[in-house]
């Protein structure tokens, strides 16, 4: 008997010492990943990353949205898709710490522990949406970044870089990506991503201005939608629905960027995140409205899927505009990036055992870069990348997941305020979801009639 119970002692005593060595363990690689390495952000990094997230290459396609759905239905669909993802946003940042004195770092995480650990239904489902989130914006933010140079350029000197390809725009600005891809940290990005928030509200406000200019100069003949034929409206539609979307794509980092804020019992982190993302949905609704309204009302239906391709004059205007957008995807690539450095690492440090090291980050991230720019490189068609993208993902990430993981965790008493609006918010997901990808294909199927690759 004694004998006996030495070895349950012993058997006990390396149980808990090997437990022990994996808390420590995990928590020495979670204090290694760039999501949960600081929690030392202020609840205004929180406006600025949510900034820098918003309004991006989505809010440039708002004017040619609303082009394809005309005045009313346009500013109807955009108003209502700011109400849904501001109640849904709401409900993510409710649900970071959904578990008292337990943090849901990521999207994912907090997708399996609400379906539960059984088959990880909810990690995978929520992982793979959101990650074709994030892989999306850095490849449409490529795009972006190579168009809005090319622009500053042929505006500065046309002699000199008329000739230029934007391909070697775009593989410039992937170049610039490698080398900022090794910021280590969610936190540490502060600076880029307040200068990023920051050049989006100026370029949306001259992109406001100009419009304006434009529009007192000349009116457009003609302010109904691009299409003339019912099979090219009703796809039309189906694109504007999912560039809508797109413009509201925050969701899929929002639950990482409350991950760098500190949190307490006295003050939990949703307390500072709310008032960051209050400020930052209060910039947004007057970026997206601003920018939309008056560049429809320059242009008509004949507007650009980028409506700083359709603004000319005053040259030295626009040029410093799209500058100011080149430097604004800097940004927003990098807080988009962040959370699939932080998943790339996380899998190779934990499933394949390799050593948490800058060599890693360095290999790691350079790959992921070089793919992405490689895509963005070849099909940089703006317009359709932004309804593709928009319905297959975004408005699941945006307007489904978080209703109905709110409703599974929180379960609303059917009838309720709140089981109503996640109801709404879920449907209207639904059908962007299934109408936009379609509308999206048809339009880069159009584009790429008349496209060079790599040209």
């Amino acid at each position: 008997m004694v004998i006996m119970s030495r070895v349950q002692n012993d058997v006990e005593s390396q149980g808990g010492e090997a437990r022990a060595n994996h808390d420590g363990n995990h928590e020495n690689i979670e204090n290694w990943l760039p999501i949960s390495a600081s929690r030392k952000a202020k609840w205004w990094y929180s406006t600025f990353h949510n900034v820098t997230a918003m309004v991006g290459a989505g809010v440039l396609g708002l004017p040619f949205a609303l082009s394809q759905l005309g005045w009313g239905p346009g500013i109807t669909v955009i108003i209502v898709s700011w109400l849904v993802t501001f109640y849904s946003l709401w409900q993510l940042v409710q649900m970071h710490e959904l578990v008292p004195g337990r943090r849901f770092d990521r999207y994912f995480a907090l997708g399996e522990h609400v379906f539960g650990s059984k088959g990880r239904f909810g990690y995978w489902v929520i992982m793979i949406q959101q990650l074709i989130v994030q892989v999306a914006s850095t490849i449409v933010y490529c795009v972006t970044g190579g168009k809005s140079l090319k622009k500053f350029c042929e505006i500065l000197d046309p002699s000199m870089f008329e000739d230029i390809r934007q391909t070697y725009y775009i593989i410039f600005f992937v170049c610039l990506q490698l080398l900022l891809s090794q910021i280590p940290n969610f936190n540490t990005l502060k600076g880029i991503s307040l200068l990023a928030a920051f050049m989006s509200i100026c370029y949306s406000m001259v992109v406001f201005g100009s419009s304006l200019a434009k529009g007192l100069e000349h009116h457009p003949t003609h302010y109904g939608v691009r299409s003339h034929t019912t099979a090219g409206i009703t796809f039309d539609i189906f694109n504007a629905l999912g560039t809508i979307a797109f413009a509201f794509a925050g969701h899929s980092v929002v639950l990482e960027i409350q991950a760098t804020l500190p949190s307490t019992e006295e003050t939990p982190s949703k307390v500072p995140m709310w008032r960051g993302v209050v400020v930052a949905y209060t910039v947004v609704i007057v970026c997206y409205l601003t920018v939309a309204v008056s560049g429809f009302w320059a242009f008509g239906d004949l507007v650009e899927d980028d409506v700083l391709v359709s603004l000319e004059h005053p040259a030295w205007v626009i040029a410093i505009a799209n500058l100011m957008v080149f430097f604004h995807v800097i940004g927003s690539y990098q807080v988009f990036a962040m959370p699939v450095f932080d998943t790339m690492e996380s899998c190779l440090v934990q499933k394949f055992k390799l050593t948490p090291s800058r060599s890693l980050r360095i290999v790691a991230r350079s790959i992921y870069v070089a793919l992405v720019g490689l895509v963005a490189v070849s099909f940089p068609f703006f317009g359709g990348l932004l309804g593709f993208f928009g319905g297959l993902a975004f408005a699941a990430t945006s307007y489904i997941i978080p209703c109905v993981l709110w409703i599974k965790a929180k379960k609303p008493r059917v009838g309720s305020f709140h089981w109503i609006a996640s109801m709404c918010c879920i449907t209207l997901g639904c059908i962007i979801a299934i109408v936009a990808p379609v509308g999206g294909i048809r339009t880069i199927v159009v584009s790429i009639k008349t496209y060079k690759f790599y040209s």
